[in-house]
């Protein structure tokens, strides 16, 4: 085969799988034609069909948005976007900080489902695996994943990923804004909420969503 055709068809390959993960739908033969940068559609519906014939996908001709990307086992990849569980955070007293850089790659850890409402934008979100159970009155209990968005700033009451520098760790509360000091709230009467001046707390990032563990 050309080299060129090959490298064609496994770039719209490519592309459709991005683009699934990213809309949870299938392009149309057009969306692929101008990703790709393809002459025609007629050139897409045969590399459609030779992708057919070939196991990449499961495709039904005539379907505005009827293509399936296959795994090796021919069975349709899942157009869910994941996102890496990085590491722990402490729902108690706080912990040395996690470090975003690598923690991903341990086999102790996992990808999560993003769920429906963050799928337009989940670039910036990382999970983290929930230890302790301050937070358990806010329905986050242990072994329970968070859902992070990065941001330096969060409002009263939101909660938080909280680094502590003057104790380099690192804790899961609700933040709230108390002139000259911030306090950190546990959803537990049993924990007591923790006191620092505003600039001792850098905030890492706010829980938009919590995976909670069934298990």
């Amino acid at each position: 085969m050309n080299q060129n055709r090959l490298e064609r068809r496994l770039g719209i390959l490519e592309f459709t799988q991005a683009y699934c993960l990213e809309n949870s739908i299938s392009p149309t033969v057009r969306d692929i034609q101008r990703a790709c940068e393809v002459s025609s559609t007629s050139i897409v519906h045969s590399d459609l069909k030779w992708l057919h014939a070939t196991g990449y996908i499961d495709w039904v001709s005539g379907t505005a948005r009827g293509i399936k990307v296959l795994d090796r086992d021919g069975e349709p990849v899942p157009n869910v976007p994941r996102i890496q569980v990085v590491g722990y955070v402490q729902a108690g007293e706080p912990i040395h900080y996690f470090s975003l850089q690598g923690a991903g790659s341990s086999q102790e850890f996992d990808t999560v489902e993003v769920p429906p409402g963050l799928r337009g934008r989940h670039d910036d979100l990382f999970g983290l695996k929930v230890k302790g159970t301050s937070m358990v009155d806010a329905l986050v209990d242990d072994g329970d994943v968070v859902i992070v968005r990065q941001t330096p700033v969060a409002n009263d009451g939101e909660m938080v990923i909280a680094w502590l520098k003057d104790k380099e760790e690192t804790t899961l509360k609700r933040f709230y804004s108390e002139g000259p000091r911030i306090r950190l709230q546990p959803a537990n009467s049993a924990f007591d909420p923790i006191f620092c001046s505003a600039e001792d707390v850098e905030i890492k990032g706010r829980v938009v969503h919590i995976h909670r563990n069934l298990i």
